[in-house]
């Protein structure tokens, strides 16, 4: 399951937009370190395709994929010091997949800011140093635990070593670790020392009504110019306007659809962010049927079948024999994986085989 941490100062609507992905029930005021506890929320991955695929299979089930949410306190500039509330909770999001780091890029004299005026390019450098000093408190304490065995075997582990001493020379030198060159041993590797700054990062735009409605956007083109947004890590800014999603979120639904033609927003914040965070990890969906049961299930591209197949349990990786392979453009053309039959248009894939984005499987195994 994919999850995402939300991270910013205060006051900059990281609670709105939580609330506004989870259609949840976070405190949201005007005043810094309104959450003093970290939120999390469990939501179903907008999947047009997975609709479609109910109204043709008609399953007595039918489950999306998930995505999970943790909205934590504000970081401000020495919380990685003890300054503020934020960084009592970094721990709640070292082991997330992507942070997503909400800007603020709005003017409102009545929600306060903890630093003077808005500056995105400010308020996010603020947050990557505090990232990268927890980071390094974290990494010289895994180094100086991790000596002993280096001394005893250095042959060994001459090349974690090397791995981990860079690691702290780039953090000694400012730069998040997202900027190296990391594979995804690296990441996985980073993800269970709990580092932060090596995770893929998704920035997070929080407009005004006016900005995102086609106004003048300042705040956003000085943000775009961040060297931040420039890392291999990134995929450029996700824009929202939390306040005005989240009440139109509370609308009807056909009146919610009329709001949102006639502001011109043809996906929500929740869409865009989803959608980004998949590319960013590299992610696809593929579909199983069985049992009248119809469920989507993510992995990473290039993951062979019988990989894919243990996603839903690992007998079923141990025991693969093989698949039966439809595309859904093809089961939507045609309807029924019967008619695909006749047509010839199912597959009989093997272990080898590379699942592909919009795959609609049956999986057979020795139990």
């Amino acid at each position: 399951m994919l999850s995402v941490g939300i991270i910013g100062l205060p006051n900059v609507g990281k609670s709105t937009l939580f609330n506004l992905l989870t259609a949840g029930e976070a405190n949201v005021s005007n005043y810094p370190f309104t959450t003093i506890d970290s939120n999390t929320g469990m939501v179903p991955v907008p999947d047009g395709r997975l609709e479609e695929l109910n109204g043709i299979l008609e399953p007595e089930e039918c489950t999306p994929c998930f995505i999970q949410f943790i909205d934590i306190a504000g970081l401000v500039e020495g919380a990685s010091q003890g300054e503020g509330l934020g960084n009592q909770f970094l721990g709640n999001i070292r082991q997330v997949d992507v942070l997503a780091h909400v800007v603020r890029c709005f003017q409102a004299d009545e929600v306060a800011h903890v630093l003077e005026g808005v500056d995105p390019v400010r308020d996010l450098e603020v947050v990557e140093t505090e990232l990268l000093l927890a980071d390094l408190e974290v990494l010289n304490r895994a180094i100086e635990k991790r000596q002993r065995i280096w001394q005893t075997d250095p042959r060994e582990y001459a090349t974690e070593k090397k791995r981990w001493l860079l690691y702290r020379e780039k953090l000694d030198e400012g730069m998040p670790l997202s900027t190296i060159d990391l594979d995804r041993e690296d990441q996985r590797e980073l993800k269970g020392l709990g580092v932060l700054t090596g995770k893929p990062v998704l920035y997070v735009a929080n407009l005004s009504e006016s900005e995102s409605q086609g106004g003048k956007q300042p705040c956003l083109e000085q943000l775009k110019e961040s060297p931040m947004l420039r890392h291999p890590s990134g995929t450029g800014v996700v824009t929202v306007s939390a306040r005005i999603e989240w009440e139109v979120q509370q609308l009807e639904v056909e009146e919610r659809a009329e709001f949102m033609k006639e502001l011109n927003m043809t996906e929500s914040g929740l869409q865009r962010l989803v959608r980004k965070a998949f590319k960013l990890l590299g992610l696809l969906t593929f579909y199983t049927i069985a049992n009248e049961k119809l469920r989507a299930w993510e992995v990473e591209r290039s993951t062979r079948a019988p990989q894919a197949a243990g996603k839903i349990h690992s007998d079923m990786e141990q025991g693969f024999i093989r698949a039966h392979v439809a595309s859904f453009a093809d089961l939507y053309q045609h309807g029924s994986f019967q008619q695909l039959n006749r047509l010839g248009l199912v597959r009989t894939e093997g272990k080898d085989y590379q699942i592909q984005d919009g795959d609609v499987i049956q999986f057979f195994f020795n139990p």
